[in-house]
């Protein structure tokens, strides 16, 4: 079976508060970044979060995410 890393349409994010928190922690982290001077990393979990909200509330479907 081969696993897919950034496969996310999985049962444990079927929850809406799992979603939202991870959504938030990642543009979270991205915010302290920025205020720490590291723009890099900034960019990195910003676009994370932002994918991460594009998957989880843009495009949800509650059937992808079925056993």
């Amino acid at each position: 079976m081969k696993r897919d890393p950034f496969k996310l349409r999985i049962p444990f994010f079927r929850p809406r508060w799992r979603r939202v928190a991870v959504t938030g922690a990642c543009l979270g982290w991205a915010g302290l970044e920025l205020a720490l001077g590291n723009p890099v990393w900034c960019v990195i979990f910003g676009a994370i979060g932002l994918y991460l909200a594009y998957e989880f509330f843009v495009i949800f479907d509650p059937e992808d995410y079925e056993d």
